[in-house]
């Protein structure tokens, strides 16, 4: 999937009013609809509390503090790819502090073109999160599929006097004659015992 394709949302935070506008004119206009700026970590701090960002870009120092923490605390807490931007004097210092919780560094000073590139492997990482959240939905979905089966079985179990491979067999059977899945037939079997299914 292109960049240009998906709509991203980014927070950048930085007291550079320079690096803003910059940062501006270099991210593509159709990929990047919903971009805002903070100038300081408490601005940030409450825009990103209002709703999540696909990506959060910080261009320390910044007047309340460096952004590191703040970067880790964004990728940890959601499906956020964060890029922190700081002197090369320390970079490798940070970069080892925040490697471990996923957070991109690029040392200053910096280039358009790796700024550029940093925000498409930015973009690169945000699509394999969307795919793991999507696939752990899945397996969410599976997984209380399976719960419910099991309810329903325990009940034909205790009020039908059946083994559990016999109802296991008769919702098996149910769903495949009614064309229905197995979760479906486990909820009709809850909801006809005058249970709630979950």
């Amino acid at each position: 999937m292109e960049l240009r394709e998906r709509q991203y949302s980014l927070l950048a935070v930085s007291k550079a009013e320079k690096f803003n506008m910059a940062l501006e004119s270099l991210l593509p206009s159709p990929g990047f609809c919903q971009t805002q700026f903070a100038g300081d970590l408490g601005s940030a701090r409450r825009i990103l509390a209002e709703r999540p960002f696909d990506f959060v870009l910080v261009n320390s120092p910044l007047p309340d503090g460096s952004g590191v923490g703040f970067a880790v605390d964004a990728c940890e807490s959601q499906g956020t790819v964060a890029l922190l931007i700081v002197r090369a004097e320390i970079h490798e210092e940070v970069y080892a502090k925040v490697v471990g919780h996923g957070v991109f560094t690029l040392s200053r000073p910096t280039s358009r073109q790796a700024v550029s590139q940093a925000v498409r492997w930015m973009a690169s990482a945000r699509e394999r999160l969307r795919k793991l959240e999507k696939r752990s939905l899945t397996l969410e979905e599976k997984m209380a599929e399976i719960r419910l089966v099991n309810r329903a079985k325990w009940l034909l179990i205790n009020q039908e006097g059946m083994e559990e491979p016999q109802a296991h067999r008769f919702i098996e059977k149910r769903a495949m004659d009614l064309g229905l899945t197995k979760g479906q037939v486990a909820r009709e079997i809850i909801g006809g015992q005058g249970e709630e299914p979950e």
